[in-house]
């Protein structure tokens, strides 16, 4: 019989495929899981209607239905049969499933088990998952009258600060669980370094890894989308379900504290149940009121706006560093985003790149992320440094550079997608850090200061592209302009880009600024002097005439000429994080700096 049917994979990313499972899961009355990054049908051979299918989000199988005029024939094993290996496959070993109550012995059946239930909905699971993350709980339980906060702290702030030290003033232990789930602007590993190293202080505080048995993507989708339907209520009970049968005795905590929620009507209603499930089965929920109305969602707005000492006051110095890697990265994503641009690649083509494509750049951007947190923590510029203070300052950062270029490397095969960027943004991170842990701000002036200086500890590469050209034409490399504070920057494009910010091809008009006046020795060494003056001239011209068209056919011309401008695509990156650090005022009444 099976002999008639195939399972086949159905690519959701396929604009009719989607709306294909849709309308076969609302025939089914279910509701299309918008999260699912795999989905499987039964098919009968030769024909396209899909008759079961099941889909994986990450570990979990969700959305599994049959139509009903063949359901008797078997395809629910075979189908689920084929997710777990496919979960497999992907590196999950504990596999889980979430399904409707009447579904329970059938999954029984194939090996799962329940963990955790609902009036409308149940979590089962095949493999040890629950069970290992008990077992790493109880390891950390403590004799006392103990509680928890579950925390995602997307990133951390004052206020978690505020509710974690309140919470610790009223037990003997207190747990703090991060939320694993990788849908925040911070990631996990991120998220989790902030909180330890904001509670370091407070001795009986313990930072306890995340999984996904708490406010998880498993559990509790709706929490990362940031809306109520009619499967919230259904998801926080199940959430908490969990917590109360597992989480809460193997750590051995009674009490649950939370931040009181006067915005976020999700929390809001989280924080309900919560207080209305708990104590039925013997814990106590303890709100504890927010902290000067600080919340993380206002932090990332203040980011994202580019008011970064905004930001810090809404921060502990500990999640600073964190703040400036964010910055870092958004700017190379955002100048990566600019579309179309000559030469260059973006979400269209590879420009004049054959060995680099957007996909490449994107994953390079994020694998030098942790490396800018590393810059910006370490120790900060002084100048009353000794020679030798200073010698283990520049080997500190050179070690750190050297680092984040062999991760580059090591990803894409060997191909330089952010050298130039890794020196001067990582310059500039580890300079705006080294302000704020001694001024609590930033003010350019001593940004600038700061950045001279410590450039002046580098000495002149010798093996690089940018080194020859240096070397064969009249032009000022990047470490040079970094010696100057990159004074083009401030003169010229940091003013540029502030004024022309309400335009909507601000980022475009802004690197044909760049090109108009940069000696790019990335253009130099491909091309030579006469090409790199044709650029000049070129982004003048388009620049005083502009059109998406015109930005479109000098894209054209520089892929059949092999020009890059990536010098001035790091230089766009540089001008967006300085802009993002310090308010226009500040940089206006900045002085002149001497050079010399």
């Amino acid at each position: 019989m099976y002999s008639e049917y195939e399972i086949r994979p159905v690519p959701l990313s396929v604009k009719v495929c989607h709306q294909q499972v849709e309308d076969f899961l609302k025939s089914n009355a279910l509701r299309m899981e918008e999260a699912l990054d795999y989905y499987a049908a039964v098919f009968r051979k030769g024909d396209e209607e899909i008759l079961a299918g099941g889909g994986l989000q990450g570990d979990t199988i969700k959305c599994i239905a049959v139509s009903d005029h063949v359901r008797e024939e078997g395809f629910s094993n075979r189908l689920v049969s084929h997710l777990i290996s496919e979960a497999n496959a992907q590196g999950h070993q504990s596999v889980k499933v979430f399904t409707k109550p009447a579904n329970r012995e059938i999954f029984e059946s194939m090996g799962f088990r329940l963990i955790a239930q609902a009036p409308k909905a149940i979590l089962m699971e095949n493999g040890q998952g629950l069970r290992d993350y008990c077992r790493y709980l109880s390891n950390l339980r403590r004799l006392g009258n103990n509680g928890v906060i579950v925390m995602n702290a997307n990133p951390f702030t004052l206020g978690h600060q505020y509710l974690i030290k309140e919470a610790a003033k009223q037990v003997d232990r207190l747990y703090v669980i991060v939320v694993k789930e990788e849908r925040s602007v911070f990631k996990y590993a991120e998220r989790k370094a902030m909180i330890e190293q904001g509670t370091e202080d407070l001795m009986n505080v313990t930072v306890c890894e995340g999984s996904n048995y708490a406010v998880s993507g498993v559990t509790f989708p709706t929490y990362f989308l940031k809306e109520i339907t009619d499967a919230t209520d259904t998801q926080i009970l199940l959430d908490l379900d969990l917590f109360v049968h597992f989480i809460a005795p193997h750590l051995g905590v009674t009490i649950r504290f939370v931040g009181s929620e006067p915005t976020d009507e999700l929390t809001a209603r989280y924080n309900l149940l919560m207080e209305q499930v708990l104590p039925q089965h013997g814990y106590k929920t303890v709100e504890i009121p927010r902290y000067q109305s600080i919340s993380a969602s206002v932090v990332r707005k203040e980011l994202d706006s580019g008011h970064f000492c905004q930001a810090t006051s809404l921060t502990p110095p500990s999640s600073h560093p964190y703040l400036l890697a964010y910055l870092a990265t958004q700017a190379l994503q955002q100048e990566l985003d600019t579309t179309p641009k000559p030469g260059l690649v973006d979400r269209q083509d590879n420009g004049a790149h054959h060995d680099m494509d957007y996909p490449m750049m994107k994953r390079s951007i994020q694998i030098l992320r942790p490396f800018f947190v590393q810059l910006a923590e370490t120790r900060e510029w002084n100048d009353d440094m000794t020679q030798q203070e200073q010698s283990a300052f520049l080997s500190s950062v050179q070690h750190i550079g050297i680092a984040a270029e062999e991760a580059m490397l090591n990803d894409t095969g060997g191909i330089n997608t952010h050298r130039g960027a890794i020196f001067a943004l990582g310059l500039a991170v580890t300079a705006a850090a080294s302000v704020m842990k001694t001024e609590r701000k930033i003010c350019m002036s001593s940004f600038r200061k700061t950045v001279m200086a410590m450039a002046k500890l580098f000495p002149e590469a010798t093996d690089t592209h940018g080194a020859a050209v240096i070397k064969e034409y009249p032009v000022k490399g990047a470490l040079a302009c970094a010696q100057e504070a990159w004074p083009q920057l401030f003169s010229h494009w940091l003013p540029f880009l502030r004024s022309h910010a309400q335009d909507a091809y601000c980022l475009h008009k802004t690197l044909l600024y760049i090109m108009s006046m940069l000696d790019d020795t990335n253009i130099y060494h491909r091309r030579g002097a006469a090409m790199a003056e044709q650029v000049k001239r070129d982004a003048c011209r388009v620049l005083d005439n502009f059109s998406v068209y015109a930005l479109k056919q000098l894209n054209q011309r520089y892929i059949r000429e092999n020009v890059s401008p990536g010098g001035s695509a790091d230089m766009l990156a540089l001008t967006l994080f300085i802009k993002s650090l310090s308010d226009a005022s500040d940089i206006s009444d900045s002085p002149q700096l001497t050079t010399n």
